[in-house]
């Protein structure tokens, strides 16, 4: 159960009270209504704006709202104190035994604590990674890998249906690029002197792979044919090749994807044309002149009469063009026919996870997306900052293989893949992020991998001392949980009892950093808690003597690594039960 939101529901319930009894009149909206922790523990457990949201419609001020409120809400059992703060929030002090009984539900529930039905099923389309197949996954691509397997299993645990996808960018300039690239490759293992790799091709090394795999299944038979024969074998073998290689990292992660979608197939199926034909039905195409742009000219701007777009309709700053000069799509058009198709498929809502570079597309795709759907379907579109891997705060040299970047299989070899997923969640996907090695394998409290690992470890190795102290671990569900008086316990079952809504919460906002933060919370306080115990006896877990006070400690303890271990799997991160 979310407290807080179980809490909204008590509120509405008291205003529904008196607006039963006159005191408030009827058809008030009550959506806006929150129930949260106070920004200073010292006011109390819950705030809420009731008061404050409800003035102007209700016609009174919000303190006149707020006081009989409180005196109805001081009526729940649940509910031992309460103020009126400010010109009219309402703070509340709840019982201890009603966040003890927080810890039954977390015992009762595992790792399960924390679902939620809040998505009530509703179906969510969260794509990422979408590299381009011309090349191995970097570092970069391993940043939107983790943020977006991570949210989509945060959107799950929250009760959405996710799908997880891939777009393979199949299509267009840069694959016809990759095919002449590996031609190159093909020739130079069949004994030609290729020389320097052309500006504009892919000269990375990882290429190599690719042409002698070409030359060994067709020997010499594409040398000396004109391009128009090779390149479409060219392209496809390598994109098949890259692309094997970029799910084997994938999986290497951790990151499983449920549809990966070819670029190139929407385009053949004439998924464009229905996109181009729906825009056109509802006016939102007509042949135009752009005017210049100020400043730096934009890649898709041309001084011509063009097939446009009206996104400034929907948000976009200027129109924008659905057809290149020689007349095929633009990237832009085939983005389009995209997420008309997701939309199609029965997405409403569609989550993209990008690069940095690609800021300035997102208006326009919010715009076309919102077009397309006739503004039914929403985009939210999440940009990570680039990643720099360091080594004692040295920048690492690139990769020999990929030429010029560092590949996720050097960072996986490095690491491992629970390092890379749980560091990469240390930061909001928008902020720049320096990848230390050395930081990210430290055993410290600076390195909230192994912290918040070591705070499992630490649950699981109680456990371990109490079972073999002769001390029963099952059934702790039933512990005397009032037993639990010291602020350090209190503490940590208040921090346990905030799982559904940090859950929620991260969900809602679309931010899996929030999980990676609480998480640290929580190891810390328990960790300072076991500190306190070993200095002070009377603290520590196991009591001798005293069997009930024993297994209501032991249950605290279960209870914070089930959290921590329900977090890591959002994570997709294995908990370990020992640290060596």
């Amino acid at each position: 159960m979310n407290p807080y939101r179980h809490f909204i529901g008590v509120i509405v319930a008291a205003l529904e009270a008196m607006q039963a009894s006159g005191e408030l009149p009827p058809s008030l909206d009550f959506s806006a209504i929150t129930a949260e922790p106070p920004r200073d523990p010292a006011h109390g457990d819950i705030a809420t704006n009731a008061a404050m949201v409800l003035a102007k419609a209700a016609g009174k001020k919000p303190r006149d709202i707020a006081e009989p409120l409180l005196q109805r809400l001081k009526a729940n059992p649940d509910v031992v104190d309460g103020a009126v703060a400010g010109p009219g929030f309402i703070n509340l002090k709840l019982a201890d035994a009603f966040w003890r009984e927080r810890l039954g539900e977390c015992l009762k529930e595992g790792i399960a604590y924390g679902d939620s039905q809040l998505g009530a099923g509703r179906k969510v389309n969260v794509e990422y990674v979408s590299a381009n197949p011309t090349g191995p996954l970097h570092v970069a691509h391993a940043r939107g890998a983790v943020v977006g397997d991570a949210l989509a299993n945060l959107l799950h645990k929250a009760g959405f249906d996710v799908t997880k996808e891939y777009y393979i960018n199949d299509a267009g300039a840069q694959v016809d690029k990759l095919g002449q690239s590996t031609y190159l490759r093909y020739k130079e293992t069949l004994g030609e002197t290729i020389g320097a790799i052309p500006e504009g091709l892919y000269p990375g090394e990882y290429l190599k792979d690719v042409g002698a795999a070409i030359a060994k299944r067709d020997g010499a038979r594409w040398i000396d044919k004109p391009e128009a024969d090779w390149l479409p074998e060219m392209r496809s073998f390598a994109i098949a090749m890259l692309m094997a290689e970029i799910r084997t990292d994938l999986e290497t992660l951790g990151v499983s994807i449920d549809v990966f979608s070819s670029e190139r197939a929407l385009v053949e199926s004439g998924a464009v044309d229905r996109a181009f034909a729906e825009l056109s039905q509802q006016g939102l195409v007509y042949q135009g002149r752009l005017e210049p742009p100020k400043g730096q000219k934009p890649d898709d701007w041309e001084d011509r009469e063009q097939t446009l777009f009206r996104s400034t309709q929907f948000g976009d700053d200027v129109d924008r063009p659905l057809r290149k000069s020689d007349g095929s799509w633009t990237y832009f058009a085939n983005d389009i026919a995209y997420h008309h198709d997701k939309y199609r498929r029965g997405f409403v809502d569609m989550i993209d996870i990008w690069g940095a570079d690609h800021g300035g597309y997102v208006k326009r795709m919010k715009a076309a997306v919102s077009a397309i759907t006739g503004k039914k379907g929403e985009l939210d579109v999440k940009l990570c900052q680039l990643v720099r891997v360091l080594k004692n705060g040295e920048l690492v040299r690139m990769s020999k293989r990929a030429g010029t970047f560092i590949t996720l299989r050097d960072l996986l070899d490095e690491v491992g893949p629970d390092v890379v997923r749980f560091t990469m969640l240390t930061r909001k996907n928008d902020a720049a992020f320096d990848f230390d090695l050395v930081k990210a394998t430290e055993q410290s409290r600076d390195n909230p991998v192994w912290y918040v690992q070591y705070g499992h470890a630490r649950t699981r190795s109680v456990m371990r001392q109490a079972t073999a102290a002769g001390v029963a671990v099952d059934g702790l569900g039933s512990a005397p949980f009032d037993r639990l008086g010291d602020a350090g316990e209190l503490a940590l079952v208040r921090l346990i009892a905030q799982w559904p809504r940090q859950i929620e919460a991260a969900a809602l906002a679309h931010e899996p950093h929030r999980i990676a933060f609480f998480l640290y919370e929580l190891a810390a306080a328990f960790h300072s808690h076991w500190t306190r115990g070993s200095k002070e006896p009377e603290l520590k877990f196991v009591i001798e003597g005293d069997a009930d006070l024993t297994r209501a400690r032991l249950a605290l303890v279960q209870a914070v690594g089930f959290v921590i271990g329900s977090g890591l799997k959002v994570f997709g991160v294995t908990p370990v039960d020992e640290m060596r």
